[in-house]
C-alpha cells in the first residue's frame, strides 16, 4: 500500500462510519480503527502535540473518556503534564466540579483541585467537538481552578451541531483547532 502523506486523508481513511448508533438516525464516527493503526495514531498524536507546543500549554486536560486516550500521549509527546477531567464521583480526594446542561437533563465533570494552578496554561484535548457542552464546562472548570485556557484541540468537529458557536464565548479568544471538520 502506498504510504499516505496527507494527514487529513490518513485520518479520514481510518475513521469508520457506523449508521444508526447509538440510536436511529445517528451516524457515529468510530475512531477505534484510527487508534489501532500505529501510523495514524502517531500522526494524530504528533499533530495535537504540535498544537500544544504552539499554544505554549503547560498541561493537557483530557475529557473523559476518549480525551484520555488522545490527551495522554499528546502530553508525553509535548513534554507536559496530563490532567484527566472525569464524570462526577470518579475522582478521590478534593475536587472542583462543574455542572452543565445536556439536550435532555444535565451532567457534571470534576478535576482534582490541586492539579491546576495559576501558573498553568491548559490545552483541552478531546476526540470530537459536537454540541460543545462538555468542552464549555471544562473551560469554566479550568478558569475556576485559577489556570489559563490555552485553547481546545480536537480530532474532529461536527460543524452541523453548532459546538464552535456555543464554545466561542467560553474560549474568550483562545483558539479552537479541529484537525478534521465534518
Amino acid at each position: 500500500m502506498t504510504e499516505l502523506t496527507d494527514i487529513t486523508t490518513l485520518l479520514l481513511s481510518r475513521i469508520r462510519d457506523v449508521a444508526d448508533y447509538p440510536e436511529p438516525g445517528v451516524m457515529f464516527k468510530d475512531i477505534t480503527p484510527l487508534l489501532a493503526d500505529p501510523a495514524a495514531f502517531t500522526a494524530l498524536t504528533d499533530a495535537l502535540a504540535e498544537i500544544a507546543v504552539r499554544a505554549e500549554a503547560t498541561k493537557i486536560v483530557g475529557l473523559e473518556a476518549r480525551g484520555f486516550i488522545l490527551g495522554a500521549p499528546v502530553a508525553v509527546r509535548a513534554g507536559i503534564g496530563f490532567i484527566p477531567v472525569r464524570k462526577a464521583g470518579k475522582l478521590p480526594g478534593a475536587t472542583l466540579s462543574q455542572a452543565y446542561d445536556l439536550e435532555y437533563g444535565s451532567a457534571e465533570i470534576e478535576v482534582h483541585a490541586e492539579d491546576l494552578t495559576p501558573a498553568d496554561r491548559i490545552l483541552v484535548v478531546d476526540d470530537v467537538l459536537a454540541t460543545g457542552g462538555t468542552a464549555e464546562a471544562s473551560l469554566r472548570l479550568i478558569r475556576r481552578a485559577g489556570a489559563e485556557v490555552a485553547g481546545v484541540a480536537v480530532l474532529m468537529e461536527l460543524g452541523f451541531l453548532g459546538g464552535r458557536v456555543r464554545l466561542e464565548p467560553a474560549l474568550a479568544g483562545a483558539p479552537l483547532e479541529a484537525l478534521l471538520k465534518v
